[in-house]
């Protein structure tokens, strides 16, 4: 098998709908054309609007490089910071203390919205200054107005309207680097303060303006790259990702340090050799990863959540949708530990938990389906029958003080696993994956409601403590996920004898889980040739998890044939229904985990 097949950029043609530009000169020619065009249709107050740009930003667009590169292109006549006119750092922080809390790593789901922070008065003391840069007539004197931040909408809702996103991924890398949160002055911060303050309040206020504006966006630019944004106009933008909402596609992966990080993934995937480790690969969240939509010669890399909030029937299917709102439900991501260490021994909320606390409607249900494995591979899974629930606290809160190291195996079980078994894990229910192993983490989306009871004594990448959450681990703790309920139900081999589903000559299908409790289902399908699958009325992702090649192809002809490699994690639309998989490289036997949400058809 070849260690270089995994796709590190994956692109969804969409070329048929439209072009897009790259450049800071480019970009603004072709706003310049398009406000002569505007004001060349427009009559009375509209043309006065036709001379007003709007820059709509999410919180991380870089305000220095527009400052730089863009507006001195469009010569306008006068700029405005939206930022300026929204309530000050003090009096936001102020509101949102209770959603952003004093703790390092949580917080509750903000259901604020960015029109929220702004006072009327001050909307309308940025108006007055548009008008005043108007003459009579409705012409600016030099150039046109451009008003540009988070807001810039509600301050100049009829006006020409750009807006400028970016991954989160690339929010994260630039808060490591220094960047500053949404109306604060916390550059120095601890990273992971600010990313929660994006997690919890900054992202979720923006992405219910963003969906909200989705019809409105007369252009899309995106500034992920320093110095090379990218812009494809806004009808152009809704038909790529209407069209990419309605075949498979896959996102673009990333990939993280850890203090715990192996060196499969370096090696199989060709990633940085002078990186120490790779811990993480995002290859399956959609509200952290993103896609790339080409537009022939150009490529315009987006947020995937942008396809979750403005595509959800397509995508998710009516059913999910109806479940889960616009929330991609299933989540794949890799955690290596092959020449690298245990996880974190960890437990997630259980769903009354996440409620009440957190404010999250759904929780963090997972499962551990071991792609490759060593002679050490194991994981801790569920509380051994002869400990009880004070000990462990006791034991878990001495380590926490550094009085003595958590004698893990003295509390909780240590089962062998090998390549393609499958551990269920429950909410509720203590784990982590020992070291020397591959884990495709296949879970509910919540991903951010890990709590950590021990760390093995590490420090942090930043050579802090890493958070432990005993005060919030300890009343989810499931004393009843013990020996025996590990065994009969969460722990499926890959060597168990199991039914096979599927009536198609050359095709095993069987059923791996999860958990009756979860709720995600997950099937995996051996085939020689090729195999024919159903959506089952949701949104499927999966993964080729044995094997070098698949093909998927379209049943009707609706979409093109897409390749997937050895793995790589894709996602089917619910929209496709049915779906064929080609195995690419004959006289070997692959295989193809698929996940989606049990019960979802009516």
């Amino acid at each position: 098998m070849s260690d270089s097949t995994y796709t590190l950029r994956p692109a969804i043609d969409v070329r048929s709908h439209g072009t897009a530009v790259v450049g800071f000169s480019s970009i603004a020619e072709q706003l310049q054309e398009a406000m002569r065009r505007r004001c060349s249709e427009a009559e009375g107050n509209d043309a006065t609007l036709s001379r007003v740009l709007a820059i709509e930003c999410y919180p991380g667009t870089d305000y220095e490089e527009l400052r730089e590169q863009l507006l001195p292109r469009l010569n306008p006549s006068l700029a405005l910071c939206a930022d300026d006119f929204a309530w000050d750092a003090p009096r936001v922080q102020e509101r949102i203390k209770d959603t952003v809390t004093d703790d390092r790593i949580f917080g509750v789901m903000s259901h604020y919205r960015v029109r929220d922070f702004y006072d009327e008065s001050e909307v309308e003391r940025a108006r007055g200054l548009i008008a005043h840069a108007l003459d009579a007539d409705g012409e600016a004197a030099h150039g046109p107005v451009v008003v540009y931040g988070v807001g810039a909408s509600l301050i100049a809702p009829g006006a020409l309207l750009v807006y400028s996103d970016l991954t989160r991924w690339e929010i994260t890398l630039r808060f490591r680097a220094g960047m500053r949160n949404w109306k604060t002055d916390n550059a120095d911060e601890d990273p992971l303060r600010k990313i929660k303050r994006g997690y919890f309040f900054e992202w979720r206020i923006a992405d219910r303006l963003k969906r909200d504006l989705h019809r409105r966006i007369d252009f899309l630019m995106e500034t992920n790259v320093p110095g090379e944004p990218r812009m494809v106009d806004g009808d152009a933008y809704r038909a790529g990702l209407a069209a990419a909402a309605r075949r498979p596609f896959r996102l673009v992966p990333y990939f993280d340090e850890s203090v715990w990080g192996g060196q499969w993934m370096k090696e199989r995937f060709n990633l940085d050799p002078a990186k120490p480790n790779y811990g993480w690969s995002f290859d399956g969240v959609p509200e952290e990863n993103s896609i790339i939509l080409s537009y022939g010669g150009a490529e315009v890399e987006i947020p995937a959540i942008n396809m979750v909030l403005n595509e959800p029937d397509s995508l998710l299917g009516a059913m999910v949708r109806a479940r889960y709102g616009t929330e991609f439900p299933i989540r794949f991501d890799f955690l290596d530990t092959v020449g690298g260490g245990n996880l974190s021994l960890q437990v997630h909320p259980r769903t009354e938990y996440i409620q009440d606390a957190f404010g999250m409607p759904y929780t963090q249900d997972e499962s551990y389906y071991i792609l490759d494995a060593t002679d050490e591979s194991c994981v801790y899974l569920g509380v051994r029958d002869d400990t009880t629930k004070e000990a462990l606290l006791a034991d878990l809160g001495a380590a926490q003080r550094g009085e003595a190291p958590f004698p893990a195996e003295r509390h909780v079980n240590v089962f062998p696993v090998k390549k393609h078994d499958h551990v269920l894990i429950p909410a509720g229910t203590i784990h982590c994956s020992g070291a020397g192993t591959v884990v495709l983490e296949i879970s509910a989306t919540p991903y951010n409601f890990t709590f950590k009871l021990w760390d093995w004594g590490r420090m942090g990448l930043d050579g802090r403590p890493r958070p432990i959450n005993i005060a919030h681990g300890a009343p989810n703790i499931m004393m009843d996920r013990d020996t025996g309920f590990c065994e009969r139900e969460l722990l499926t081999r890959v060597d168990d004898e199991r039914e096979n589903l599927s009536n198609q000559p050359g095709v095993f299908t069987e059923s791996t889980g999860l958990h009756g409790l979860e709720p995600i289902e997950t099937r995996r399908h051996w085939f020689d040739d090729r195999v024919a699958v159903e959506c089952h009325g949701s949104v499927n992702m999966l993964n080729l998890v044995e094997g070098e090649e698949v093909e998927v192809r379209s049943l009707d002809g609706s979409f093109d044939p897409m390749t997937v490699h050895y793995a790589e994690t894709f996602i089917v639309p619910e929209s496709v229904g049915r779906y064929l998989l080609v195995n690419k490289r004959p006289g070997g036997r692959v295989a193809v985990l698929q996940a989606y949400v049990r019960g979802a058809r009516a």
